[in-house]
């Protein structure tokens, strides 16, 4: 049954099916059609990854290494923000851990093909999207916000995605068919399927469900309870329209997807944060950036409240700006003394993974901040970092999901609110800071006082108990059973 007709068992009306065509065959005119080209993919080692996670790259071009049929498993993904490649480190992590080689299969580093010219240029409006959505409040209510938690999150929008993910399919020829596959975007399990893969999971994020994530064919996880039954029951996926359900076996709660390394030491890194909180010690605080490069405008505010903390020895600073040193110069050109008060680990990974290191192990002081070109750097860096942070300050991305006490600021995008909202339920974070006002005072009630960030550790030990931060490992194992699971 052609994935754009029916969903599901869902009939798409003859409306959608036809733009759906139509879409598909714009973007045949604009990027090209290689479906007859047979694209030879090769294996080297992720300089950066593999010594922490057993990370090989499937390259273009004939190696002389060949894909582990028997210990291998693929984490498809693209480069779209921060999020999705967050979750297929997590997902390599536990695969390692469990004595599996990960391989990264990146579409959007294809750049060559088809596919990956169209990712390319979606991430682009995605991109652009999401820092308008900063700048103009009228843009981001009215457009940005409706499409990020209403658009996406129509039936029909699904349909021509899965329209336009059949150009994606000529460079898995060369996969084995029989291959776990773990995709951590929904384009990739798409492909997958279209491609004949017969163990392919697809990782939902967040957690608001819309329909831009099916991959039917596929089996599908999510990461909390509400978000299963959403998908499940396909809600609101064709406005008021109750929906034939997805059938048993197409869909799992698995939990959060959290790296390996992170979970194996969560008890041991919360009972070093409840020490110095309970020993008045300099309380660590972890700025992230994402991705798409937004938000500067709070980051410049929370950064002018937390440098006096600093000068006090109150607090110690990390401000992580990933792949986006135009960032820092934004951030500097703000306040200007900022240049000369921070330590810089600017491309030099070797020198941030010593950091890392020595600050689980030792008291430290004063501000760090860190910028990689490499992709690979500028994403792990914040993984290796949180191990040794009090608070991580961040907007309710992927980042909400992870086992470390968080400020929650504003959203960029709608469907990002219901991170935020589980986050504060399992409470492992705050609730969503909607102004720079709310998160300055937040942070100011977790710096003056320790009532909130012991409550936020100890319910971090709490939710590990009970296999909230499993979802990487579960994920794994369905992949490794494929859909006999059914």
């Amino acid at each position: 049954m052609d994935k754009s007709k029916v969903i599901f068992g869902n009939e798409m009306p003859r409306r959608v099916y036809k733009k759906s065509i139509k879409v598909k065959n714009k973007y045949l005119k604009k990027f090209g059609d290689d479906s007859n080209i047979t694209y030879n993919l090769g294996i080297e080692d992720n300089k950066t990854l593999k010594p922490f996670i057993g990370v090989k790259n499937i390259v273009l071009g004939e190696g002389k290494e060949a894909i582990d049929t028997n210990k291998g498993i693929v984490i498809g993904n693209i480069r779209m923000g921060f999020g999705h490649y967050r979750i297929s480190m997590a997902i390599a992590s536990a695969a390692y851990s469990m004595g599996y080689t990960p391989y990264w299969f990146d579409l959007y580093s294809y750049s060559e093909t088809t596919g990956g010219k169209i990712i390319a240029h979606l991430n682009n409006l995605y991109s652009l999207g999401s820092r308008l959505s900063q700048k103009y409040s009228l843009f981001n209510k009215f457009y940005w916000e409706p499409l990020n938690s209403e658009g996406f999150r129509k039936l029909s929008y699904n349909a021509m995605d899965q329209k336009v993910s059949e150009l994606m399919t000529p460079i898995y020829k060369d996969l084995p068919k029989d291959i776990p596959f773990v995709a951590t975007h929904v384009w990739p399990a798409q492909a997958a399927v279209h491609a004949g893969l017969t163990k392919v999971v697809n990782a939902i994020p967040d957690n608001w469900p819309m329909a831009l994530h099916l991959a039917e064919g596929s089996i599908h996880t999510t990461q909390t309870p509400s978000s299963y039954l959403g998908y499940k029951t396909l809600r609101g996926m064709n406005g008021k329209r109750i929906l034939k359900p997805m059938s048993e076996g197409d869909i799992y709660e698995v939990g959060h997807y959290i790296d390996h390394e992170l979970v194996a030491n969560l008890d041991s890194d919360c009972e070093k944060r409840l020490h110095r909180i309970k020993n008045k010690r300099v309380k660590r605080i972890l700025l992230t950036v994402g991705g798409a490069g937004a938000q500067k405008e709070i980051f410049v505010e929370i950064i002018r409240k937390i440098m006096p903390f600093v000068c006090a020895e109150k607090a110690v600073l990390y401000i992580n700006v990933g792949d986006h040193k135009n960032v820092w110069q934004g951030l500097c050109e703000e306040i200007p003394e900022l240049t000369n008060a921070a330590e810089k680990y600017f491309d030099d990974w070797a020198k941030t993974c010593d950091f890392t290191e020595k600050a689980l192990k030792q008291e430290i002081s004063g501000i760090h901040v860190f910028y990689h070109e490499d992709i690979f750097a500028a994403v792990y860096a914040t993984n290796l970092l949180m191990r040794s942070t009090d608070i991580t300050i961040t907007k309710p991305s992927e980042l909400a999901f992870y086992p470390v006490p968080k400020i929650l600021i504003k959203r960029v995008g709608g469907h990002e609110a219901w991170g935020a909202v589980r986050s504060a339920e399992i409470g492992d974070g705050s609730i969503e800071c909607d102004t720079v006002e709310e998160t300055l005072q937040m942070l100011d009630l977790m710096l003056e006082e320790d009532e909130i960030l012991t409550m936020l550790c100890k319910n971090i030990i709490k939710a590990n108990k009970i296999g909230i931060y499993n979802g990487a490992y579960r994920a794994v194992e369905l992949a490794i059973k494929g859909r006999e699971t059914k």
